[in-house]
């Protein structure tokens, strides 16, 4: 080391000395920072950044050894080979790169080591070949121990210099490195120039081509200033790359906040990547950041991005599999660049909502089976394709009905009527072919299509075995089971050229075959369509008779048995159908139930019938038989209330009749309903008694005012033993319970004799009284008015007397 000192302090100018070791100092520094630059790019950036760092580096290495070489004064004419000069430069360049490009290749220490002692390799290079470009008029003597220690030392300080910098990126390893690449250069320059002894000889003739050492130590400036150069070009990049860093986190800390998953990306190239789309794919942010947009959700979506518009794509995960997400792009602000930051929203809940609500849309939530809306459009495009292929095949259309559903539901319930419906599907699904569709439409109403059958009796064979199905289906329940159902079958283009049509004359079909005994099917008829279109007009004009007036009212008066004496009436209705002529009530009053017209009809009865009665100076009593639908409207009670109040009739002289089967229907509502008729005074009569359910509970339950026996019971009683030992029970009833009994149907004298016998209270019947307009009755009712002789009288019952007892009863 003695002779490193010597050679620096009397060998060389100090000065010269010092701006050589700032110069090394400078590029040093320099060279660390491009250095953590190469190791933090990627691709093509990271060449880039290689090339600038070794060039700052080679020519930092240059310019020390040169400027150190210029100070040196060995006190006897010298100069530099141009060539070889210029070879240093280039050797101290180009293995810089390669030791650089090792180091930052893959972590590791190995590679930090041996990229480092490439690198330190190229200073020696540099050095060795920078020496033997300089000529002087004398020998050169190499110590070859100081030699090897040189190469030691600065191959050792390199290799330790990219080891601090690169393990442990820092500030104070950044200093650290750059003191000991400092060293590295300037140790290795000095303890080499120690190793030479020159021996001056004027023989030795230095060559023409060579370079003054005024003129390489202009070089060396030159060299020195390009250092400076790329020194402030490092410092001013590592101060912005600070500066952007600090804002990229910012902005990726703000990104992390989000739920959705956000991508910068310059171009198509990804940039910064949340945590959100980290999670959402289950690849690493770092690894994002390498990667292309096109990598994620392929070309076609990455180039198809419009600003400010969202669009769906699906979204490649770590494990293949496709992610549909909804993709929004803005234009940023991006560390002083225009950016894109996409919005990626993962939409699998939407996407499995909305085939939720596509499904719910077409198919039956609780079978599983195609919905009204599937079963519509199915049957059009079946009937279109028939239309179109025109090879004769037939279109079948079944409906299928449930048989005593509503008992289930009464029954057992509503999650029991489910089960059924639910075994009805499978059982039909059973037996159909491909191609044959199964449908609810609603409620216990099922449809099948079957096209390109054979012929029609293909349909009757489904049909046979959906039935038989569901025969088979009872026998293994526990309880024996309920299921059975009837279906009515309609052909295209049989039966029908289109689709409404079709379906009408199905559902036709399928009412005979419940009209029929049900659990059995039918195929439609022409006499069913004609008859179902004579019911819809029936139907129709009910609606409109009342506003037409084509109603009247008639009244059959109800007496006691044992003094004949006259205590009221009964309201009856008849119909004048201005076509049809006179109407049974036994025809148009299921109508009017089934249609839900009884409403209306029922609620004029009851008004015609007690302004009628208001008017009586004879307090006598109207009874009006109110029907089932009538009884469970919720508006009842308070319709029967505004009716009495407007006609100002006494409550107790109203009369309403009821049958038990309109009880059943809704006991709860039922009974509410007739307590709150009668808590306004009105009485109830139980109307049919003996037919139907008669239950003995019902008469306790519900506030019954009389009893009337059913008139086919009446009928004969005198001569049938059997019929009049069920009369002397009811009669027996009634006195028990303390009710009044009226006897219906009371036609014939022996009739009324036994029932006199029997203590039968009231009578009603062709015997005691036809039904006639009231105008028939006014020396009973006490109201004057236009005469009515006896002929007028004599032919309204003989008119009467044509129709059946059964239809002379009204609601």
């Amino acid at each position: 080391m003695l002779t490193v000192y010597n050679c620096i302090v009397h060998e060389h100018d100090l000065r010269l000395v010092a701006l050589a070791a700032l110069i090394c100092g400078i590029s040093s520094f320099s060279a660390i920072n491009l250095l953590r630059h190469v190791d933090r790019s990627t691709n093509k950036n990271r060449y880039a950044w290689l090339m600038i760092a070794a060039t700052s580096t080679g020519f930092g290495i240059w310019a020390t050894h040169f400027i150190a070489m210029i100070a040196f004064s060995p006190g006897i004419p010298n100069a530099y080979n141009a060539e070889l000069s210029v070879l240093s430069l280039a050797a101290a360049v180009i293995l810089t790169a390669v030791g650089m490009w090792i180091a930052t290749l893959r972590g590791g220490i190995d590679h930090y080591l041996v990229g480092g002692a490439v690198l330190g390799g190229g200073i020696a290079t540099m050095h060795y070949t920078g020496m033997a470009a300089f000529e002087v008029q004398g020998r050169i003597v190499w110590d070859q121990l100081l030699v090897a220690v040189s190469l030691v030392a600065g191959i050792t300080l390199a290799a330790l210099s990219l080891l601090v910098v690169l393990r442990r990126p820092s500030t104070s390893g950044t200093i650290v490195a750059a003191v000991l690449l400092t060293l590295a250069i300037c140790t290795l320059h000095f303890i080499a120039m120690a190793a030479v002894s020159i021996y001056p000889d004027s023989s030795i003739e230095i060559s023409k081509y060579t370079v003054e050492p005024m003129s390489q130590a202009f070089a060396a400036a030159a060299v020195s200033l390009v250092i400076l150069v790329l020194s402030a070009a490092a410092l001013w990049i590592d101060l912005r790359f600070r500066r952007h860093k600090v804002e990229a986190e910012r902005m990726h800390g703000l990104a992390n906040a989000a739920v959705e998953g956000l991508i910068v990306c310059d171009g198509t190239r990804i940039v910064s990547a949340n945590d959100s789309i980290a999670a959402l794919t289950g690849i690493a942010a770092g690894t994002l950041n390498t990667m292309l947009l096109g990598d994620l959700f392929g070309e076609r979506a990455a180039s198809s991005m419009v600003e400010g518009q969202a669009q769906e794509a699906e979204l490649r995960s770590h494990d293949g599999a496709r992610i549909p997400v909804e993709l929004i792009a803005r234009s940023i602000d991006y560390c002083g660049k225009p950016h894109n930051v996409v919005a990626v929203r993962d939409i699998r809940e939407r996407k499995k909502a909305e085939q939720e609500i596509v499904r719910l849309a077409h198919f039956d939530p609780l079978t599983g089976l195609a919905n009204r809306r599937s079963f519509t459009s199915r049957l059009e495009a079946e009937i279109a394709a028939a239309d179109r292929g025109g090879k004769g095949g037939n279109l079948a259309l079944l409906l299928l009905d449930l048989d005593r559903f509503k008992e289930v539901n009464d029954l057992f319930g509503h999650a029991a009527g489910d089960t059924m419906l639910q075994k009805v599907a499978q059982c039909a699904s059973a037996v159909l072919r491909h191609g044959q569709m199964l449908a609810r439409l609603g409620g216990d109403e099922f449809a099948i299509i079957a096209p390109n059958l054979p012929d029609p009796q293909a349909a009757g064979r489904i049909a046979e075995a959906v039935l038989a199905a569901m025969r088979e289906e009872n026998k293994l329940s526990p309880g024996g089971g309920l299921v059975s159902a009837s279906i009515g079958i309609a052909l295209y283009p049989l039966d029908a050229d289109e689709q409404a049509a079709l379906v009408s004359h199905a559902d036709t079909a399928l009412y005979r075959a419940k009209a029929e005994g049900k659990d059995t099917y039918r195929y439609f008829e022409a006499a069913m369509g004609a008859e179902a279109r004579d019911r819809r007009v029936l139907e129709h004009d009910l609606r409109q008779a009342v506003a037409r007036n084509e109603f009247r009212l008639v009244y059959q008066p109800q007496k006691e048995i044992s003094s004949g004496r006259m205590i009221g009436f009964e309201a009856l209705i008849r119909w004048q159908h201005p076509q049809r002529g006179e109407v049974s009530p036994a025809v148009f009053i299921p109508v009017a139930e089934d249609s839900g017209a009884i409403l209306q009809i029922g609620e004029w009865v009851l008004a015609t019938a007690c302004e009628e009665a208001a008017r009586w100076k004879n307090p006598l009593t109207v009874a009006v038989n109110v029907s089932a639908v009538q009884l469970h409207n919720p508006n009842f009670s308070r319709k029967v209330h505004e009716v009495l109040l407007r006609s100002g009739l006494a409550p107790g002289r109203l009369e309403l009749e009821i049958t038990e089967t309109a009880l059943v229907k809704d006991m709860p509502r039922a009974l509410a309903t007739l307590r709150q008729v009668k808590a306004l005074g009105v009485r109830v009569a139980m109307d049919d008694f003996g037919t139907g359910y008669s239950s003995l509970s019902n008469l306790r339950a519900f506030p019954f005012d009389k009893i009337k026996i059913d008139g086919s019971f009446i009928k004969s009683v005198d001569r049938n033993g059997q019929v009049a030992a069920i009369v002397r029970a009811v009669l027996g009833l009634g006195r028990g319970l303390g009710l009044p009994v009226l006897a219906e149907g009371v036609e014939t004298l022996g009739e009324l004799r036994f029932l006199d016998a029997e203590d039968c209270e009231i009578g009603q019947g062709f015997y005691l009284g036809r039904p006639s307009p009231i105008e028939t009755f006014g020396e009973l009712t006490g109201v004057t008015g236009p005469a009515v002789n006896d002929d007028a009288r004599q032919r309204g019952g003989s008119i009467l007397m044509l129709e059946p007892a059964a239809a002379l009863r009204s609601i």
